[in-house]
């Protein structure tokens, strides 16, 4: 199986305690701090590898020592790096990431993020995949207006995709670009709350609602409540989460995309792709950072089987 990510790289600086929120003027102790690969793709790319699909990651970062942190990273995590271009004029991109037990909150310096062309991404790399994903639809401004031109050549190819939009730092949350990019997109992995914004609802049901009737697959992400599985012709349906006690929860719907993506190119479809997926969440938060616990076959078997 042979899986192309094409998306931002950046590091995370993973600040983790109870009290997290700064006060003007005071100190504070926190529990621990790590420097570590972040960016949702990367952390997709990463854990696709784990669970065994050949994976080629294709990004642009600077000729700086964070770049050369993040491509080492992913190179020993076993993804390929060939097309990961570096430039000396940029400077990489970094995540504050502030985890507590039950949730976190991000502050990202976008650096060589959101600059990724498509003139940066070889047709070769391409012709060799059987998926294609994406994440952050948001940060990611210089391919934004350019994926559904790609999808739809890719899937007129046979070539399956995937993306998840991320969190909208600027709230502009481009329904019309999504809207248009669904029917070319296999699956669509959203959260919960960027569904939402997406589609201005007050509710999930009602955002679901609202998806174009052209949309393939849709999985969103629930926290701890797990995952509301949409496919055309079906009523909406929760797949509830495996209960664990999180470590850290960066890079859990990272992981849970990779899941998806695994199940599904491996034949799982419904609730049984969904579990898989869920499953995959849940094994990384039980390590720090989105590659601290990467999930495996061998793990999600033993946690799928635990209940």
């Amino acid at each position: 199986m042979n899986i192309v990510v094409i998306g931002e790289l950046n590091v995370d600086a993973i600040v983790r305690g109870t009290d997290l929120i700064p006060e003007w003027n005071r100190e504070k102790l926190i529990d621990s701090f790590e420097i570590v690969l972040g960016s949702s793709s990367a952390i997709t790319a990463c854990a696709l590898a784990g669970l065994g699909a050949d994976v080629h990651f294709v990004s642009v970062v600077g000729d700086d020592d964070f770049g050369r942190f993040c491509v080492k990273e992913l190179e020993r995590m076993g993804v390929n790096t060939a097309h990961v271009i570096r430039k000396a004029e940029l400077k990489t991109g970094v995540t504050l990431s502030f985890s507590t037990p039950s949730d976190r909150g991000l502050m990202t310096f976008p650096g060589s993020i959101p600059l990724l062309k498509p003139e940066d991404i070889h047709e070769a790399v391409l012709r060799e995949a059987d998926h294609v994903h994406f994440g952050s639809y948001f940060l990611q401004d210089g391919m934004r207006p350019h994926w559904e031109t790609l999808y739809a050549q890719l899937r007129s190819q046979g070539i399956t995709t995937s993306f998840d939009t991320g969190w909208d730092v600027h709230g502009v949350w481009h329904r019309q670009g999504i809207d248009r990019l669904l029917p070319h997109t296999d699956l669509f992995i959203p959260s919960e709350e960027e569904v939402m914004h997406i589609y201005e609802s007050d509710s999930l049901e009602e955002a679901c609602g609202m998806l174009p009737a052209e949309a393939h697959t849709t999985a969103v992400k629930c926290g701890s409540r797990g995952a509301m599985l949409l496919e055309p012709g079906s009523e909406p349906e929760m797949v509830a989460s495996f209960k664990v006690t999180p470590v850290d929860t960066t890079g859990a719907g990272d992981a849970f995309n990779a899941g998806l993506i695994y199940a599904f190119c491996n034949g799982l479809r419904g609730r049984e792709m969904v579990a898989f997926a869920n499953a995959s969440g849940a094994i990384s938060t039980q390590g720090v950072g989105g590659t601290g616990s990467l999930p495996s076959l061998g793990k999600i078997e033993t946690l799928m089987q635990s209940v």
